[in-house]
């Protein structure tokens, strides 16, 4: 498995309104099923899993990530929601579960061609899988990370952590999940998020991908190099547009599978 970075929960919320919208429209599209059990797989800090529990009322619902600091933001709201500690790698559910969530947290893991039969063997029959994922590591923002990572005295260090190709192509989860399933619904969407400047793009990284390899660097002068470096890189690929403002296309994979 890949490392996953340790999490800062005030930097990941910076963009929670953006970051919130990939998974209400997944959940908008989850069909009309009435689990017992709903598991939200790398919950975070819960927002996400206290709409399932809204969603649907009269459902155990238990949020699982692996850090300790989004749980124990998750544990100060106030929820009906189980909050527990878990490696999604080898997690496994005390019982069969009628809808399996994830949003933005299967993309730090690898071996997906065993990961997602392995998830989808956990639901109940008329269960539904729910995920969704980044696409987007051909966009200058996640292309540069590789190769500023390869560009200083850092390279040694830093090019371990990075994600070159965490998502597979659609087709790769249509052909894993077909044959076991009902039915398979994937989808792409790439969001036009619209960011005061460049400088916004960079905060938006810091709390993901970058983070890993932020965590490396020994300094807070070698940091601020990276970043200088990493900044320079992406200057030309994300122009101001006239009022200032700059567009960052998303580009994000969506999939439900039914048993």
């Amino acid at each position: 498995m890949a490392a996953s970075p340790s999490w800062d929960v005030g930097q990941y919320r910076k963009f929670e309104d953006e970051r919130t919208r990939p998974a209400l429209d997944l959940i908008g599209r989850i069909p009309a099923v009435e689990p017992q059990l709903i598991i939200d797989l790398g919950c975070g800090s819960g927002q996400i899993t206290d709409l399932l529990a809204r969603r649907w009322p009269d459902a155990r619902v238990f949020g699982v990530d692996s850090s300790p600091a989004m749980l124990a933001a998750a544990r100060r709201r106030e929820s009906r929601v189980v909050w527990e500690e878990g490696d999604i790698a080898d997690w496994t559910p005390e019982r069969p579960v009628g809808l399996l969530f994830s949003n933005a947290a299967l993309q730090w893991l690898d071996g997906h061609t065993t990961l997602f039969p392995r998830l989808f063997d956990f639901l109940t029959p008329g269960g539904v899988l729910a995920v969704q994922m980044p696409l987007n590591q051909e966009a200058p923002s996640h292309r540069a990370m590789g190769e500023a990572a390869a560009a200083g005295s850092w390279a040694d260090r830093l090019l371990p952590r990075v994600r070159h190709a965490p998502v597979a192509d659609p087709a790769v989860y249509y052909d894993l999940l077909a044959p076991r399933a009902r039915f398979v619904d994937l989808w792409e969407t790439t969001y036009l998020h619209v960011m005061p400047d460049l400088d916004a793009i960079i905060e938006w990284v810091k709390g993901t991908g970058l983070r890993p390899l932020l965590e490396a660097l020994g300094d807070a002068a070698e940091r601020d190099a990276f970043l200088a470096d990493y900044r320079a890189r992406l200057a030309g690929a994300y122009r101001p547009q006239p009022d200032g403002r700059v567009l960052f296309p998303f580009r994000r994979l969506f999939l439900l599978a039914c048993r």
